[in-house]
């Protein structure tokens, strides 16, 4: 990439956001931020009893993650964000034009089998099945890329920053 951009790395619970994410954000010499930091509690404790977040749930989390990436403006930034529907990720590019989607995606079962042997994380695997029938994949007019979860982190993060370098 030639100027810095906001990048909202996205996908289902699972993907590596939060691993790929900071990866990601070294690499283009920009700060990374926790999307999971923008929940209120009350979203937190939903998700954590195996209960899915609903459109209004997640209004005030998109915009409090699209203020971060207005707030960065031009100096470019990492964020990692579900923004699972298309109306999520109209939501934050109203509020951030010009940001960027790495879309992390992968099969069922792979993130299945790497969500079961995280610890500490309040997203079960419980939800996966929710999150993959909301997920509405990139379109042709939204800017980004998508890179496959199979590969070792450090493999994602190395095609992401390839394919957002090819990005106008």
């Amino acid at each position: 990439m030639t100027t810095p951009h906001v990048v909202v790395v996205m996908g289902v619970a699972g993907t590596g956001k939060t691993t790929v994410g900071p990866l990601v954000a070294e690499a283009l010499g920009v700060p990374y931020a926790e999307g999971d930091d923008f929940h209120p509690p009350a979203n937190i404790a939903k998700m954590a009893s195996g209960v899915p977040l609903d459109d209004a749930d997640r209004a005030p989390w998109l915009d409090a993650i699209g203020a971060w990436a207005r707030d960065r403006g031009d100096r470019g930034g990492v964020v990692s964000c579900s923004a699972l529907k298309r109306a999520y990720r109209d939501r934050l590019r109203a509020a951030a034009p010009g940001l960027v989607f790495l879309h992390l995606t992968g099969a069922r079962e792979l993130i299945a089998a790497r969500m079961a042997t995280r610890k500490g994380h309040f997203m079960t695997t419980r939800l996966l099945d929710s999150q993959f029938a909301t997920l509405e994949p990139l379109e042709a007019d939204e800017a980004g890329v998508v890179v496959d979860v199979a590969p070792e982190a450090a493999v994602i993060a190395e095609r992401a920053v390839a394919g957002l370098g090819r990005l106008p």
